[in-house]
């Protein structure tokens, strides 16, 4: 059966997935960046971008495992761009260039109406103003036997959680503060109960952190 699946996200110690005044020049939010450093020093990060060198052991193990059998990817609109309210004639296409890393269906929640835009690379992102529940029901058809990805950004991670719909988190803390931003793990009671860690390893970077739903519940595919 396919999951619900999160890999790689990173928050910091005082539980922030991106800092505060998120916008073109800052997609992360001002010291977001310092919660990827973990990423990008792996050999798996540089083989992505083509690039030689990189770090192995269990950060580049975490980070290699990203697309492993998944099928479709899950996003909000804030993870898609800086773009806010109606699109009217953006022509943005996304923070990845015209080959981005997915290389399957993408879905991204907007409570406004946008065309699918069709990338090289197999990428092709919706736009799905139907709801967390219509996203995910597309995603799953798209992945077919394949697990689906939410990538991010926090608030919408947040909504699936609320709902228990993930099946399985993988976290990087990371040993940083931030002190302001979007928070991860607010107002989820009572879904909270139905997760458990599973998990728990440190590397000198961050400590990476599985949990999983307790109790599978009978939802629909």
């Amino acid at each position: 059966m396919s999951r619900l699946l999160v890999r790689n996200y990173s928050i910091s110690l005082d539980g922030y997935g991106a800092g505060p005044h998120q916008d073109v020049d800052n997609p992360l939010g001002i010291g977001g960046m310092q919660l990827h450093q973990w990423i990008f020093a792996t050999r798996s990060f540089s083989q992505m971008i083509g690039a030689e060198g990189g770090s192995e052991g269990l950060d580049d193990d975490f980070f290699s495992e990203r697309e492993s059998g998944v099928g479709a990817t899950i996003m909000g609109r804030n993870m898609f761009g800086p773009i806010r309210g109606p699109w009217d004639r953006s022509e943005w296409r996304g923070w990845w260039g015209e080959d981005p890393p997915f290389h399957h269906e993408v879905f991204v929640l907007t409570h406004h109406p946008h065309p699918p835009i069709e990338m090289e690379g197999g990428t092709t992102f919706y736009f799905m103003d139907g709801g967390i529940e219509a996203a995910l029901s597309a995603a799953f058809e798209a992945a077919g036997d394949r697990d689906v990805l939410v990538g991010g950004g926090a608030a919408t991670i947040r909504q699936y959680l609320r709902a228990s719909l993930i099946d399985e988190m993988h976290l990087a803390i990371v040993p940083v503060l931030l002190g302001s931003g979007e928070r991860l793990f607010d107002d989820l009671s009572p879904s909270a109960n139905k997760y458990r860690c599973i998990e728990r390893v440190c590397s000198p970077a961050v400590t990476h952190i599985r949990i999983a739903r307790a109790l599978r519940d009978d939802i629909p595919r």
